[in-house]
């Protein structure tokens, strides 16, 4: 998984902490915690053509949350950011080289991807059962003053 995904999930949590009512450019987004801006931007694009942020152009533009963060699961982010596709792809290199057995006896799904497709299922299924709300809620417990210093920060630039 790329570095992206932390990066759109911390932005998702920070969007909601800046208010409902302010627009966020990826430039500020980034200098939070001092990220390229350009990297972040292409994430935050993901995130708008997933619906889960919305942009506006302009010097008053930027990015708001597009729904609460209630509705917005962990596995929203990562596929908006990493894609729809599975993490493992079976290449079915056991009917290859020396190692090959005959096609009929191969004609059973690979044991190795079998497994590895029970094990994502199992991922994106823990993902998607946990929201950004609940992130925010735990973050908030770790660091109560991180909102209030986040929107005096984009105060006062």
């Amino acid at each position: 998984m790329s570095e992206g995904v932390e990066w759109a999930l911390h932005s998702c949590v920070n969007l909601a902490w800046s208010g409902p009512d302010r627009a966020v450019s990826a430039a500020r987004l980034a200098a939070w915690h001092d990220l390229p801006a350009a990297y972040l931007n292409k994430q935050l694009q993901a995130l708008a053509r997933a619906g889960i942020v919305t942009s506006a152009p302009g010097p008053r533009g930027g990015f708001r949350l597009a729904r609460p963060l209630a509705a917005i699961s962990l596995m929203d982010v990562v596929a908006a950011v990493e894609g729809p596709e599975e993490a493992f792809r079976c290449a079915e290199i056991r009917r290859r080289g020396p190692g090959a057995g005959e096609p009929a006896a191969d004609a059973a799904d690979c044991a190795i991807a079998h497994a590895m497709t029970r094990a994502e299922l199992a991922w994106r299924r823990a993902l998607a059962a946990q929201n950004l709300d609940e992130i925010r809620r735990q973050a908030e417990r770790q660091a109560p003053e991180a909102p209030a210093r986040l929107r005096a920060w984009l105060a006062t630039r």
